[in-house]
């Protein structure tokens, strides 16, 4: 029995739309290009919270503000194809969205 050669594909990005679209992306091409797919797999989103204090002194009520960032994140298990892989390089992706390849 022959092992299958699989790339695993992680993106994570702050802008839920973008990482969505390039998730899409990745899907049309590998399955125009004949080869197996699984995902995109939706992975718990991290929210990263900031909480400061909005007077600059110490005096007064305490009052705060409080920041949140999202990082959304999908994965994709595709088959290693060289001829999927070279046209996954040429998908043009937003500054938002990082991507991890990882052959397993």
């Amino acid at each position: 029995m022959i092992a299958r050669r699989r790339v695993r594909i992680r993106l994570y990005g702050t802008n839920h739309a973008d990482v969505e679209s390039v998730a899409k992306e990745i899907v049309d091409i590998a399955k125009k290009m004949g080869v197996e797919v699984s995902g995109p797999i939706p992975l718990p989103t991290k929210r990263l919270m900031v909480v400061t204090r909005k007077a600059p002194s110490g005096e007064g009520y305490h009052t705060f503000e409080h920041w949140e960032m999202r990082i959304h994140k999908r994965l994709i298990d595709i088959e290693a194809n060289d001829k999927v892989i070279r046209r996954l390089m040429t998908i043009k992706v937003p500054d938002t969205v990082k991507i991890e390849l990882q052959l397993i």
